[in-house]
């Protein structure tokens, strides 16, 4: 899938997020906040003004989100930006259920903010003996998968493969191939490797 097919999946499968910023107390802060809108700049969301979320947004200019549905998950955390009303109608329109929550012209109370530069990760285990991983990105360069990689100074033992849970190594190659796509990042394979040539990347 790419990544407009993942902001689509956010937005109109699962749509409520829960969203962590930095409390007034330095600790992490949690709050359930719908996504209202996707578009090639990124992810769009509201809140009041009077809100602490909206203080911590102005502060802070990042978040992290996470939200899940029927074992499909999307997480993604990054930069955010105020765009004032720009949008606003537009998300009133497509999300019918907020002209009840603010009717009339009490929208005016409302900020929109753009989650514009992002890494993000899809998480499917709806099957769980086969489960699906992937990477993507908002606003910047496609990185790498984070995970556990095979150095050059692999022996071709097998043993990582005869510990992994999801069976996602091929070991008909040397090095062997972690298939990243598959991957639970427990660390087993890590851990039994006798040249230690495995590595994690974040």
């Amino acid at each position: 899938m790419t990544k407009q097919d993942y902001l689509e999946l956010l937005v109109k499968n699962i749509h409520s997020t829960t969203v962590a910023t930095i409390g007034a107390d330095g600790h992490p802060q949690t709050r359930v906040i719908d996504m209202m809108l996707y578009d090639k700049q990124g992810v769009y969301f509201l809140t009041a003004r009077g809100k602490a979320f909206y203080t911590q947004l102005m502060a802070q200019g990042y978040i992290a989100l996470s939200a899940t549905r029927e074992k499909v998950s999307i997480s993604l955390r990054g930069k955010i930006k105020n765009i004032g009303r720009e949008k606003l109608d537009e998300i009133f329109e497509k999300n019918t259920y907020m002209q009840s929550i603010y009717p009339g012209d009490t929208r005016s109370a409302l900020e929109v903010f753009c989650l514009y530069e992002a890494d993000g990760e899809y998480f499917d285990i709806s099957v769980p003996a086969h489960i699906v991983r992937d990477s993507f990105t908002i606003g910047k360069a496609t990185q790498e998968a984070p995970g556990y990689y095979v150095g050059e100074s692999c022996i071709g033992c097998k043993l990582c493969y005869s510990v992994c849970p999801q069976k996602c190594i091929d070991i008909t190659k040397k090095p062997v191939v972690i298939d990243q796509h598959h991957c639970l990042h427990c660390g087993r394979c890590a851990e039994a490797c006798p040249k230690q040539t495995i590595e994690k990347r974040v």
